[in-house]
């Protein structure tokens, strides 16, 4: 009778946390962790917000621009942070969000990794707690008293420097030639579309996620997103965060 009790107490306090996420519109991600002694070290930060992104959420870093919803009601927003429980051999690391009262509202299971370089040992280990966060299957559910403002949803970009990997080229009948090398034009395929440019070749696959006008970029550490009438390739290489602008045509 004990063990059904507490099966049933869990089942409540899974699907009442997963509830109160899907009422918060962002997550906030702190640029320096407590167990970092830099911004962004060893890309902790970046990695977290892009997992953040890739399963679901709006997700910024605390120094980036937000949008002017969440500037004037910050309680629209979870902050999103990642706690180091590391041992001599193992690195552990637990995602946590807590809301605009620093109420904690979800910890993850606890992530590990064995290795011993730091960079590696640290995603290896992020990645791992986020199995926790990817199972919410986050899904933004506004109260019914709130006003939903999708005018400010992404932040502007600045510096795009991304390189564009080329792909085997297919065919794209009837382009005008006056487009610009940035132009791509988006053809269905399953769960997304491949982008394709003038040329023409596949330059992205892109997936949909749950977050309007924000896809995963398909074999690639990074996010497509959209703000203003310019779509945005984000993504992580061993360099850093490189960005790129693009007009998509759908």
């Amino acid at each position: 009778m004990k063990r059904i009790f507490l099966i049933a107490l869990f089942i409540t306090t899974a699907s009442f946390a997963q509830k109160s996420i899907n009422n918060f519109k962002y997550v906030i991600v702190h640029s320096k962790f407590d167990f970092v002694k830099e911004k962004d070290k060893y890309q902790t930060s970046s990695l977290t917000k892009f997992l953040f992104n890739k399963y679901g959420f709006t997700a910024f870093l605390d120094d980036e621009e937000l949008p002017a919803d969440v500037v004037n009601n910050r309680c629209l927003a979870l902050t999103g942070t990642v706690k180091d429980e590391s041992s001599m051999f193992t690195t552990k690391s637990i995602i946590e969000l807590r809301d605009c009262g620093n109420k904690v509202v979800f910890t993850s299971k606890e992530g590990r990794s064995k290795e011993k370089e730091y960079k590696k040992a640290y995603h290896e280990a992020i990645r791992n707690a986020f199995a926790s966060v990817q199972a919410l299957k986050y899904k933004y559910q506004p109260l019914k008293n709130e006003v939903i403002d999708k005018s400010n949803d992404v932040p502007a970009v600045v510096n795009p420097t991304v390189k564009v990997v080329e792909s085997k080229p297919i065919e794209v009948a009837n382009q005008p030639e006056t487009n610009k090398k940035n132009v791509l034009y988006a053809q269905p395929i399953a769960n997304g579309f491949q982008l394709v440019n003038m040329k023409p070749e596949v330059v992205f696959q892109v997936l949909k996620t749950n977050v309007k006008d924000v896809f995963v970029i398909k074999d690639k550490n990074g996010i497509l997103y959209k703000n203003g009438n310019s779509w945005f390739a984000e993504c992580y290489t061993v360099d850093g965060k490189v960005v790129k602008e693009y007009k998509v045509k759908f």
